[in-house]
Parts: structure tokens; sequence; C-alpha cells
């Protein structure tokens, strides 16, 4: 069958440099000093500011004569206010760059007051919509990532996503010069991490490798990339979550989300335009909200995708590959992690279902979902998400 060329017209970009493996952290000073940084900010959140290991790394950065500032007041779905006060906090420190320390938040929190100290315009105006970042200042200050927890890949990624407080909406501010320089990823930071935060990161690293996978457009490294690193969740997510101590697994992990954050580039899609807002409104966690929601989302798009996941099963080694044994597998693995199975759980009211579902539709992420979302159908999967009904949520025209 003859096919249109210029559908494979693409524009591909990859990520950083990767400092990986255990005691990759001792390297920090070095690599402070090879981006010409003298006095960097780190940037995490106010659990991990009071461990010894943020400590370690200051006083590591001291001795070695790169004198290294704190900045802490970071929320667990960061604000605009908190972004606010570390660029107050960059500037007051004299500061030449930032070190993003921590999960998800805290490396988007960081990357984002990097963006922020050299703009004169608000935040706001730099939003992931159209070509929106041109118009920012691109002297953004050099910016390393050490991850702690393994979910959102974001060590690896051009943007962040901050909480507006004036309407409740997460935004995702992108300029590609806020791509950390260097990337730290020791995966003897995360051997403490609980088991429930282990589980829902690992999740938010498969969802976004199976949103990038599915969505549409033709990326093939991308997609490739999102095949291996569900298979690296497969085979070790559950290791690392019931054995927090194996640090082979926890590194299998990390490579899993700096994976899925690469191949995302191509689209996310209804999980995350989903999640989005429920984390918004209710300050969820963003991986657990992901989890819970992925199924609905798969049985949604099934029509348009199921080719693929039956290829995808396959390549997973899952058994009688199909969707029905990859949707199986989701839903063990689920359970294994002890999920929630449906967003009641966490607390989301039907009574703002058509709320959840018109903001769904302006999210960002929405626009490469496989299938086309508007309000009209998001209601109705929003609603099967709550509810918990998978049937319902694979019935939606």
């Amino acid at each position: 069958m003859t096919k249109d060329p210029s559908s494979l017209k693409s524009l591909w970009s990859f990520p950083t440099q990767v400092r990986f493996g255990a005691g990759a952290i001792a390297g920090l000073p070095r690599a402070c000093q090879s981006l010409g940084m003298q006095r960097p900010l780190l940037v995490t959140d106010p659990g991990l500011a009071a461990l010894p290991m943020v400590q370690d790394v200051v006083s590591r950065n001291g001795e070695a004569g790169v004198p290294t500032g704190l900045f802490s007041a970071v929320k667990g779905n960061p604000v605009g206010q908190n972004v606010e006060d570390g660029v107050a906090a960059y500037k007051e420190g004299g500061h030449d760059g930032v070190i993003a320390f921590g999960g998800g938040s805290a490396l988007d929190a960081g990357k984002v007051i990097a963006f922020a100290a050299v703009q004169e315009r608000p935040i706001w105006d730099f939003e992931d919509r159209g070509d929106d970042w041109k118009a920012a200042n691109p002297d953004i200050p050099k910016i390393i990532a050490v991850p702690t927890t393994a979910g959102t890949g974001s060590e690896v990624g051009r943007a962040g996503v901050i909480l507006d407080e004036r309407d409740h909406t997460k935004k995702i501010i992108f300029h590609p010069n806020m791509l950390p320089a260097i990337v730290v990823s020791d995966p003897e930071l995360t051997v403490g991490l609980p088991p429930h935060i282990t589980a829902a990161t690992g999740m938010d690293a498969l969802a976004h490798c199976l949103e990038a996978y599915c969505a549409p457009g033709f990326h093939p490294m991308c997609e490739g990339i999102a095949v291996e690193g569900m298979r690296l969740v497969k085979d070790w997510l559950p290791v690392a979550t019931q054995n927090g101590d194996d640090v082979y697994a926890r590194g299998c992990m990390l490579a899993a989300a700096s994976m899925g954050a690469t191949a995302f580039q191509k689209g996310l899609g209804a999980i995350h335009a989903l999640s989005h807002p429920v984390g918004a409104v209710y300050d969820t966690h963003h991986g657990l909200t992901n989890a819970v929601v992925m199924p609905y989302v798969l049985a949604f798009n099934r029509p348009v995708i199921e080719a693929k996941i039956t290829r995808l099963a396959a390549w997973l080694g899952l058994p009688d590959p199909s969707f029905e044994s990859f949707m199986a597998w989701v839903l063990a693995l689920r359970e294994v992690l002890a999920i929630d199975n449906d967003l009641a759980s966490l607390g989301v009211e039907t009574s703002r279902t058509e709320e959840l579902a018109a903001m769904a539709a302006e999210d960002p992420t929405a626009g490469s979902n496989p299938t086309p979302l508007t309000p009209g159908n998001l209601t109705p999967l929003m609603q099967a998400c709550i509810a918990g009904d998978l049937e319902a949520a694979g019935r939606i025209a």
C-alpha cells in the first residue's frame, strides 16, 4: 500500500548529558564547575531539605569551592508563588545557576525558577501553546537536575508544570533552554523512597511511555524508547516497590523515567489531560492520578490503538498478545501496587465532572490523544474514571 511521504515530516530532539549510576552524586561539584557555576542555588522540597542527603550535597559542594544556597519552599504541586519566592532567593543570593534536586515537583520548580530569573514578563506568558516561548529571554542560567524519584523524568525535559492559583489550573511553562545541561542520576538517592511513592511515580513513567507510544505522528525513535521504557517498568517496578533496597531495580526505574520523558516529546494524551485538572483541584499525586485513569483511557482509545497495543503486548512478552492481554497486565500491575481503582477514592466528586472535563479539554496534552478530545466525550470519560466503570469508558463514542 502506497502512503503519503509527507506524513513522515517531523521534528526530532533528544535530551542532554546524563551522568548515571550508583555513587554518581559524588561528581556533582565537578558538574557545577564544568558549567562555570560558582554559586548555584539548590532547589528542593521541604522534606528532602531536612534529610542528610541534601545537607551532604551542600557540604560537599562547599568543600569543593562551590558554595551552594538552598531553597525548599516548594509544594507537592508547585504554585506560582513558589517560583516567585525562588527567584527572589536566587537574586538575593547572587546565584549563577540552579541545581534542581528531588522529585518531579522540585525539578519542575527549579527549572522554572531558573527560567523566570531572567524574564521581565510573568511566567504565564510562556505557557506551552503555539510559539509563545519565542518571546522569552533565552539566556537562562544553567541547570543541573538530580532526580530522587523515578517517575516524571523532568530531569530530561524542557518544561515545568506549575499551578496557577488564580484559576486553579496547571500550566506547562516551556522553553528549549530549560533543558538541564547535566543530569546526575544516582539510583542510591531513591533507595529511601516509600513503597507507595515508588509505585505512584513508577506508574507515571509508564503513563509517559504508553501515551508517547500511542500518540499520533511519525517518531519511531520515541516509540522505540517508549517500548523499552515500558519493558523496564514491567520487569522492575514491582521489584523496586517490594524491595526498595534493590539498587539495580531502582536504577532501571530511573532509566525508564528518563526514557518516558524523552519519548513524550512525541505527545501525551487523555491520561494527562484528565489527571492535570484533578491534581490542580484536589491536590492529588500526579503519578497516582495517572495510574487510576490509565485503564479507562485505554478502553476509550481502543478503536484507534488496538493494533499498536497488540504489537506492544508481543514486544513485552505478554501471553496471547492482544489488547486484552495488555489491559489485563495493567490492571494486574495496579492491583500488585495497591493503586486505587477510581477517582472517587481520591476524593473526586461527581458534581464537578463537567467542570473537570472542560478543564481537561483545554489542557495542552489533550491535542495529541489518539482519539480527538472534546468536552462531549471527556465528560462521560471523567465520569467513568470517577465511578470506576471500565465498560462505560469503552462505550463512549
